[in-house]
């Protein structure tokens, strides 16, 4: 399956944030809340069980100056092996003039899945964008398959930030310069014009990025503990 979907939020006339182009393919099905303020909240619901292998998926947001959006989840993916044994892979895009918190629901990395996942943010020079990613390594008693995450982001061209995770190999994943054995791990980026400091405590870690914004990463043993430290960072 090949599905894509393009989300484009701009500010109206009285300074709303506003939805001006929706458009959805099963499974990427995007839902705006019908509030009318600063804030553009829009939910994106995975219509059916997806993605399997072989599935493509990608979603491009466009944000134009002054506006906000808000693009969450409202349910866990599942990461599932399709019968054809080809890798899935999902791609998000984002061009942003304005601001974009992107917080997406836990990622299950479920048995022999084989996923590639892609961000990419083009920013201008005043663009603010948050974006999380929890991943869960297998269901309960279950080995997880593997995934690669990238995620890249320029600021008016010039590199801010690439970074790439791969989890599902079990050595990898045991060591101390892997996962340490934990089961869920989590990050965030924060691209912003803000200098940070590093900051840290056992299982997590917060490093500055050279051109403003952090990158934090947390591990634990269930999502709960994960979330909790990135929603306190």
């Amino acid at each position: 399956m090949k599905a894509s979907a393009r989300l484009v939020v701009t500010l109206d006339s009285h300074g709303n944030s506003v939805v001006r182009v929706l458009r959805s393919m099963t499974p990427l099905t995007l839902v705006p809340h019908r509030r009318v303020g600063p804030l553009a909240l829009v939910h994106l619901v995975s219509s059916v069980t997806a993605p399997l292998g072989g599935d493509s998926l990608s979603l491009t947001v466009e944000v134009g100056p002054g506006a906000s959006l808000e693009l969450r989840g409202v349910a866990a993916t599942l990461l599932l092996p399709g019968s054809s044994g080809e890798e899935s892979s999902s791609s998000v895009r984002f061009l942003v003039e304005g601001s974009v918190r992107y917080l997406p629901e836990p990622t299950v990395v479920t048995s022999r899945a084989n996923h590639t996942s892609v961000v990419e943010a083009e920013l201008d020079g005043h663009a603010q964008l948050r974006t999380r990613e929890v991943l869960v390594l297998g269901r309960a008693g279950e080995k997880p398959g593997t995934v690669t995450s990238s995620m890249r982001a320029t600021r008016c061209g010039k590199p801010l930030l690439h970074q790439q995770l791969v989890v599902g190999d079990p050595l990898v994943d045991a060591s101390a310069a892997g996962l340490a054995g934990r089961r869920v791990v989590g990050t965030e980026v924060v691209l912003d014009s803000v200098e940070r400091g590093t900051d840290g405590a056992e299982w997590w870690s917060v490093v500055p990025l050279a051109a403003g914004g952090s990158l934090a990463t947390a591990l634990g043993d269930d999502v709960v503990t994960v979330t909790r430290v990135l929603d306190s960072i």
